[in-house]
């Protein structure tokens, strides 16, 4: 099948739109197809986009969640929401537990943060009772 529609640079929040859209529809193309072209050439427009366009301040994986929480104005609550598990959440926002794999990618997601942004080390709290 052929691409639905030619592709240029993203240069709008409403070309991003769409170029997110449609990558939504393509990603599971099979290798080799005109559609897995189109999703990787998405891909990299909106990698692109993504960099010139969100400048993200340099400090921790988990203070950039928090940055960006507020800038979407959610609560812990609606990331335990996208991620399943309040406790664990909780634990990662409070420093006690770190990122997994599977949370830099919903929260990477939902957040929109470059997951390369997440992957970061940072120290966490240590300490007893």
């Amino acid at each position: 099948m052929a691409p639905t529609s030619q592709w240029f640079l993203i240069e709008s929040e409403q070309d991003y739109e769409k170029a997110v859209a449609r990558y939504e529809e393509v990603k599971r193309a099979q290798k080799g197809t005109e559609e897995y072209r189109e999703m990787l050439l998405l891909v990299h427009l909106i990698s692109e986009y993504e960099k010139a366009c969100w400048d993200l301040p340099a400090v921790d994986p988990i203070e950039l969640i928090k940055i960006r929480m507020e800038d979407f104005g959610y609560k812990p609550a609606d990331l335990a929401k996208e991620y399943g598990d309040k406790g664990t959440v909780s634990k990662v926002l409070n420093y006690k537990q770190a990122l997994s794999l599977s949370m830099i990618r919903k929260f990477s997601e939902l957040l929109r943060i470059p997951a390369d942004a997440l992957i970061k080390e940072y120290s966490l709290k240590t300490g007893g009772r």
